[in-house]
């Protein structure tokens, strides 16, 4: 802090001098004694200058109502909301999120440093603090098929931006735990800083050894038992809860059922899309949810803001209290944490300063590029017995089982078992990976999206050639998006032409789309507790047990192979 800076709070925190703005009456939830502490916040120049009783050049009287920290997202792919990062942190900032830690691997993949640089410059001017993880994992295995590659040599520049704070998630656990020397370079570059870990359902000795490397955080815990485990390991386990992955209720039962500190816990969504941010919230959910299920509410509000601030080295974020930036939630109460005004450097964050939406540059558009697909491509060739890939309600996890039997040409209408595929879309390689879905239930049409993690190729389900085909074909016309086909036409498609990942048409018009899309897929048959197309985006990507399929065809996550 500047000397200039320091001595004018000095003479407010004093009462020698009036404070630039000042919230009177305030209930403070004090995160590092778990008081609630009645006094005045003095601010000036977007810092907190002191609690207790102030005079200010300006002053709102709270009367008596609740201010904690502004909430922390631990973990998030901003492209993964389908809007311009712009736009979904003006959204969720509303709901009190004031903090976000990105991790920009999903446009790495598609674009390389370009995708980084553009999520770096979207989020500069921003009412929110912005951080960012360099991806760790570009591509995310040694099996992927994405557009580029990003090597320690290439992550070194980035040091110097003091937005960057760390190593993104390091999804390749064996590269990690058998010492490959390009994974444990980066790991290396990257030894002052936190590294992010994404290391679901690792045995022991794995799990030993990639904490052994240097990796300190997880968001992959969907059970108590293995968050458990990785606290016993020193990890800090961020509690996910998105629009893919619930994995609070299971977790947070499983704290209070075992009286366990909560300590070492976080909160992120890491996936969550923008309408289901509008309808329920964003970290605000998350500690709401908490609450409900028995955390005590400034035991949650600490998982949301100092605990994560401490995990990432942020030392003047995530409390009320002096020196820390002015970012602040004026809550209601704290069981519902029902967020009545948001505070971003001491200064209110309204719906209508919402950033607008600009326009992408042309080199992140136009990045779908298939060679000579025909129908064809889609028959399977496999043998039989299969394996196929099991979907299960409100999880990113499947399950790998057998069929004997399946006649591929005649599954339109039954409900019960879909064809799949994967179909490169990156390098022109003609590569199309062909299997069997069960637990989608969609009938008479297909469903595609280019959002598919992490290499970002066109997945498609579908229980005809004939509709799977027109679904690849409308989102190689249209440079990357969702879209679905019903009885051999398309119903609907939602256009994301910035790297076949988000939308630039704002949010509103393309809620409209999706809306309408969604409601149609369950109306064809995909189960109310799925969403169709997050679910669709995740079955491709092969670090999540158990079962996966890509451009190369049906892969085994727990055997690390594919199946012939």
């Amino acid at each position: 802090m500047k000397l200039e800076r320091f001595k004018k709070c000095s003479d407010i925190a004093r009462g020698l001098e009036k404070a630039d703005f000042v919230l009177k009456d305030a209930k403070i939830v004090n995160v590092f004694t778990e008081e609630i502490i009645e006094g005045d916040i003095a601010i000036a120049d977007g810092m907190i200058a002191g609690i207790g009783t102030y005079k200010g050049i300006r002053e709102k009287d709270l009367k008596g109502k609740y201010v904690c920290p502004g909430f922390i997202d631990s973990h998030l792919h901003l492209e993964s909301t389908l809007v311009t990062p712009k736009e979904l942190i003006s959204q969720a900032v509303l709901c009190g999120t004031t903090t976000f830690i990105v991790d920009p691997h999903e446009s790495a993949n598609v674009a390389g440093l370009a995708g980084i640089d553009y999520i770096l410059r979207e989020t500069e001017e921003v009412s929110a603090n912005v951080f960012v993880m360099m991806p760790s994992c570009v591509p995310a295995t040694g099996i992927d098929d994405n557009a580029c590659r990003i090597t320690a040599d290439m992550m070194e520049p980035y040091l110097k931006n003091e937005r960057i704070l760390g190593l993104g998630e390091v999804m390749d656990y064996i590269s990690v735990v058998e010492g490959d020397p390009q994974m444990h370079e980066k790991l290396q570059l990257f030894e002052r800083r936190v590294r992010d870990g994404h290391a679901p359902f690792l045995q022991e000795p794995d799990l030993q050894a990639y904490v052994m490397a240097g990796i300190s955080t997880d968001h992959e815990c969907s059970e108590f038992a293995y968050a458990l485990r990785e606290r016993r390991n020193g990890m800090t386990v961020h509690i996910r809860e998105g629009s893919a992955a619930r994995n609070l209720k299971d977790i947070v039962q499983g704290i209070v059922e075992e009286h366990m500190s909560t300590d070492g816990f976080c909160f992120c969504t890491d996936d969550k899309h923008i309408e289901d941010i509008k309808r329920e919230g964003h970290i605000d959910h998350n500690v709401r949810k908490a609450a409900a299920l028995g955390i005590d509410p400034v035991h949650a509000i600490r998982m949301a803001t100092i605990q994560a601030a401490k995990c990432y080295g942020l030392s003047r974020i995530g409390a009320v209290a002096p020196g820390y930036q002015a970012d602040l939630l004026v809550l209601d109460d704290l069981e519902q944490a029902a967020v009545r005004e948001v505070y971003y450097k001491g200064q209110i964050v309204k719906a209508e300063n919402a950033c607008p939406v600009h326009t992408c540059p042309l080199e992140l558009k136009n990045t779908v590029h298939v060679k000579a697909f025909t129908r064809d491509k889609l028959k399977y060739t496999g043998s039989f017995p299969c394996h196929v890939i099991l979907m299960e309600e409100g999880q990113i996890t499947t399950k790998d089982i057998m069929e004997e039997e399946i006649c591929q040409d005649h599954l339109e209408g039954n409900g019960k078992i879909q064809k799949i595929a994967v179909v490169e879309r990156h390098k022109h390689t003609g590569m199309v990976g062909v299997g069997f879905v069960k637990g989608y239930g969609l009938q008479c049409g297909a469903a595609a999206s280019s959002v598919s993690h992490d290499s970002h190729n066109i997945i498609v389900i579908g229980d005809n050639d004939e509709d799977m085909e027109l679904a690849v074909r409308e989102l190689i016309r249209t440079q990357g998006g969702y879209t679905l086909v019903h009885s051999h036409q398309i119903y609907e498609t939602l256009e994301l032409p910035i790297m076949g990942l988000m939308t630039d048409m704002g949010f509103e018009k393309a809620n409209q789309k999706l809306e309408k899309m969604i409601q149609k897929a369950h109306e064809m048959g995909v189960p109310n507790g799925m969403d169709p197309f997050i679910a669709l985006s995740f079955m491709a990507l092969p670090v999540i047990p158990e079962i996966r399929i890509t451009p190369r065809g049906i892969y085994s996550v727990t055997g690390n192979a594919f199946y012939t």
